[in-house]
């Protein structure tokens, strides 16, 4: 998927997703898939300077830059990179063990049935409880899809 990277590569990168990274799970309405909804996962580390991240998609090989009003972000959206960065750091991370571990359940967990669906929403909420900005603004997905989905 991404560039090989050494074990000094894939530890700094755990500890840079540690202290300023983020790992987020949106399901949205989507009138193409199966039951109406698909789950997405999100990458990203922020910083104050452009030059702390402008070098991380060439370094991965994965993901783009994002200028914000006063930040730069490293944002990787493509789910196949997702995991492959999450596989990568997951030895390595120590702040966000349980928010690896939930987003690789996510990207794992095939959604097959209206239940499947359910139960990944479920993972989502659980993922979007760590972050910050999340708690604040978020909704119930698993009620929200139990309300539009299961009978």
């Amino acid at each position: 998927m991404g560039k090989p990277l050494t074990e000094v590569e894939r530890a700094y990168l755990a500890g840079l997703v540690d202290g300023d990274g983020a790992i987020m799970a949106v399901i949205e309405k989507h009138p193409e898939k199966r039951f109406g909804f698909r789950v997405r996962l999100e990458f990203s580390v922020t910083q104050l300077h452009r030059d702390d991240v402008v070098w991380l998609p060439d370094q991965t090989g994965v993901g783009y830059i994002r200028q914000n009003l006063r930040t730069y972000q490293w944002v990787v959206r493509d789910q196949k990179a997702i995991a492959w960065l999450l596989e990568m750091i997951a030895p390595y991370t120590r702040s966000k063990v349980r928010q690896v571990d939930l987003a690789l359940q996510i990207l794992a967990h095939p959604i097959n049935v209206k239940e499947d669906l359910l139960e990944v929403a479920c993972l989502a909420d659980a993922l979007s409880a760590f972050n910050v900005r999340s708690r604040l603004r978020r909704k119930n997905y698993a009620a929200m899809i139990q309300e539009s989905v299961l009978p």
